[in-house]
Parts: structure tokens; sequence; C-alpha cells
């Protein structure tokens, strides 16, 4: 019996195995990020509730608490991992930083350049996920706050990288069906005119660039910073908009 052979064999099966049981995780994390919005309205028709007569801050508060419960089970999901890679940056900040930021900002500068190209073709109008943003900002900024610079940033990151990641192995497909799908999802349900489509790319250029991060770090961790960083700067000028509006 050739040892090498067996040993060569038992880990291709670990490596399956493994491959496996992370692929289940990345897709139990998109299943939950998927189907429980879809029935937030649940406990609202259990308890024979008229959500028309519900107030908008009691639908607020509902809303914060439904989407920590999704945050909460998306982080248990990952738990294992997540843990190990929190350890990771804690020792590796600032070589992360020192090396990643720079794709940060021209993944930054693509989103703002196609902004304006877009911006320039629908005559000076915004991505309807913006306006859509601008909109709930006057009605409650702190449930803005916290979907885009809380919530946003860990589920988004966990849902669109790490799951992604777990499922496809493969680098340049990782990073593209990730980009493309992250970029997508803000843009598709708030289309209104032909060109909002093209409001894909400068969300998937931000995507595609924290996918590369995660790839080449393999710590989630870093492009979530990130994430927290862009939203929060976005968020605060908003803020600083409506205050002088």
């Amino acid at each position: 019996m050739n040892h090498g052979d067996d040993s060569m064999t038992i880990n291709k099966l670990e490596k399956i195995e493994t491959y496996i049981k992370n692929a289940l995780l990345g897709i139990l994390a998109l299943l939950v990020y998927f189907i429980l919005p879809e029935i937030q309205g649940i406990f609202f028709a259990i308890f024979k509730v008229d959500i028309a007569n519900v107030s908008t801050n009691i639908k607020i508060i509902y809303s914060i608490v439904y989407n920590i419960l999704i945050l909460a089970l998306i982080v248990l999901i990952f738990r294992k991992s997540l843990k190990k890679e929190f350890h990771d940056m804690k020792e590796n900040h600032k070589n992360y930083y020192q090396n990643y930021f720079k794709y940060y900002l021209i993944g930054l500068v693509i989103m703002m350049f196609s902004n304006v190209i877009i911006s320039s073709i629908s005559k000076g109008g915004i991505a309807g996920n913006q306006e859509s943003i601008e909109q709930l900002f006057e009605i409650s900024p702190l449930y803005v706050y916290f979907a885009s610079v809380i919530f946003a940033p860990i589920v988004e990151e966990l849902v669109f990288r790490k799951a992604i990641r777990n499922i496809i192995p493969n680098k340049i497909l990782f990073i593209l069906v990730s980009g493309f799908l992250f970029g997508s999802l803000h843009v598709i349900g708030s289309i209104e005119a032909w060109y909002d489509l093209l409001y894909i790319v400068p969300y998937s250029s931000l995507g595609i660039v924290f996918a590369y991060i995660l790839y080449k770090t393999e710590n989630i961790f870093v492009s979530m910073g990130l994430h927290f960083m862009h939203n929060g700067i976005l968020i605060a000028l908003q803020f600083f908009m409506l205050l002088l509006g």
C-alpha cells in the first residue's frame, strides 16, 4: 500500500468536506438574508395587527429589532471563523489597512467618476436607491444611521463577500459574482428609468474592490471596516446637507 497516495486521498477528502461545510454555511446565510425580510410582517399577521394603523415610530422600532435579529442569525452562522478573523484583525489591522486602503480609494474614484457620467446621461437624476435613502432620512435619521452604518456593513459583507466566497472558491468568479450581485441588489428594487440600470456600475465597483480585499486577506473584518467608514462618511454628509437644508 502506498502511504503517500493514501495521505493525498485523505487530504482531498478533507478539503472536499471543508468546502461542503463552508458552502452550506454560505447558502444558509444567503437564505436568511433574502427570505427573512420577505416575511417581516409575520408578527403583525400572527397577532392580527393592521399595519396601516401602526404608527411610523413603531414601524421603525420594529424594523430595527427585526434587522438586529437577521444580523444576529448571520453572525451566528459564521461565529467560528469570525472569532478567528477577529483575533487576526487585532494583531494585523495596521498592515491590512496600509496595504489595502488604496484599493478602496481606487474603487471610490471609479464609483464617483461613473456616477458623474451616468448623471450627465440622466440629466441630473440620481439613483433610485439613493433617492429612497434621502426620503427615509427625512423621516427617521436614526433608522437610516442604523441601517446604513451598522447593519449594512456587517450583514452585506458577511452575505455578499463571506457567504459567496464560501460557495465560489474560484478567485475571478467570486470577485465578479460578489461585486455585481452587490451592485445589482442596490439598484434593482428602485428602477424607474432605463438609465437606473447603469448605477449597477458604481455600486459594483466598491463591491468588486471589497471582494478582492477579502480574497487577498482572507479576513472579512478588513472589507467590513472599510465599508463602515464609507457608509459612515456618506451618512454624515447626508446629515450635514439635511441641516443646511
